[in-house]
């Protein structure tokens, strides 16, 4: 008899994992029966989860660890033992500004486009009229991402330009009406405002962070230990799916599977690009590439490692005026189960780290990498600004950030 689990979910590519696992029979074969439930904001999949509606869920990482430190509400304590994938999001402004500040073809340079948005952030908000960016949560990557190249370009979020929260579905829609100058969102929706003709696609988050952490697989601790081997069954399943995903004879058929109506409900040629690190930047453009824009599988893709909740952590507490307290970076921290990973995927041959920490954003070139399972070769990780982040050193790392 299959054991039920229920995920709660938002459309985005990035649910690709969950749900392929369902549709192409990996969990069936774990013993598992998914129900995979969709809402609009982040605020909803986090309250199904936390009063039992949902067993797990595809979530913000930071949400994940504001809620285990009781940011915004009674802390409640998450585990996420999988990464359900990097980056996968972009910067898209209105297409005015982008004209104004970024006027050629193709993707920007990150440090140029911040030093040309500078001159016209400092501007607007002399007049009374900043530039206002929409992010899709408050505890989000999208939001520490960027923040993180505004304020390295000499841009002070919340002073020089105005951050708002806009749930990804309405990203297009709060563009088209000029509610908002830019908004930093996962695929489809850049691609969707695109279409409508109502913003342009400037940066990709993955040129801020090369190899930034963006959602997990999500679920109460309590219920971790209460259905583990189910969420074991559920961590070999989707690594199943996502080899099966990254294969690209299988793009046509995962974006015709993603683009249902019961989970993105959008056009399967928009979802198809992103699955395919292809990006039409402007409406009526030629789609150009961009490798690992979006990367779910390679290089252990899918390990959660404690470096990178413990760079999340240093971000959540830079942005909230927060001293750094070496208890709460602990826990934020212990919010990533790579223990679990290990358990559910060890004998299968999948590649296992031999660590499960490792300094952030110091790889400029490939490297192989110890292993407890399989050959791993880790790719270049960089952040733009050529900083790197040490978990040992956290406290002094934000330190220097809040002094930036």
């Amino acid at each position: 008899m299959s054991e039920k689990l229920t995920i709660g979910f938002l459309p985005l590519v990035d649910a690709c994992l969950p749900i392929l696992a369902r549709e192409l029979g990996f969990a069936e074969a774990e013993g598992l029966d998914l129900t995979l439930t969709r809402d609009v904001t982040w605020a909803t999949v986090l309250d199904r989860l936390l009063y039992g509606h949902t067993d797990a869920a595809h979530l913000l990482a930071p949400l994940a660890i504001a809620t285990t430190l009781g940011r915004g509400r009674p802390a409640r304590p998450i585990a996420a033992p999988f990464v359900l994938g990097l980056n996968g999001n972009a910067v898209t402004f209105r297409t005015d500004l982008a004209d104004a500040v970024w006027p050629r073809p193709g993707l920007s340079e990150p440090a140029q486009l911040g030093a040309a948005l500078a001159e016209v952030a400092l501007e607007r908000c002399a007049q009374g009229r900043p530039l206002r960016f929409g992010v899709v949560h408050r505890h989000s990557s999208h939001n520490y991402m960027l923040r993180y190249w505004l304020s390295a370009c000499g841009i002070r979020p919340d002073k020089d330009v105005e951050i708002v929260t806009i749930a990804p579905p309405f990203s297009a829609d709060s563009l088209a009406n000029g509610e908002i100058d830019a908004s930093c969102v996962g695929e489809p929706w850049n691609s969707v405002a695109v279409e409508r003709g109502a913003g342009r696609i400037v940066l990709a988050t993955a040129q801020i962070w090369r190899r930034g952490v963006e959602k997990v697989l999500a679920m109460r601790e309590p219920r971790l230990a209460d259905r583990q081997p189910a969420i074991e069954g559920l961590i070999r399943a989707m690594r199943q799916a996502g080899r099966w995903f990254v294969d690209p004879a299988n793009r046509q058929q995962a974006a015709a599977i993603l683009a249902r109506a019961e989970y993105l409900d959008g056009s399967a040629d928009i979802i198809g690009r992103a699955i395919s690190d292809q990006l039409v930047l402007t409406v009526g453009a030629q789609p150009m590439t961009y490798p690992d824009f979006m990367f779910q599988y390679d290089e252990a893709a899918n390990f959660p490692w404690i470096s990178q909740a413990s760079w999340l952590y240093t971000q959540l507490a830079r942005w909230e005026g927060l001293a750094f307290d070496p208890v709460q970076a602990e826990r934020a921290a212990a919010v990533f189960r790579p223990d679990v990973y290990r358990r559910a995927l060890a004998g299968t041959g999948d590649l296992l780290p031999g660590a499960s920490s490792k300094v952030e954003g110091s790889l400029a070139r490939p490297l192989a990498v110890g292993a407890q399972q399989g050959q791993i070769t880790l790719s270049a990780n960089g952040f733009f600004d050529g900083h790197i982040f040490d978990p040992d050193q956290a406290e002094g790392y934000l330190q220097q950030q809040l002094q930036a």
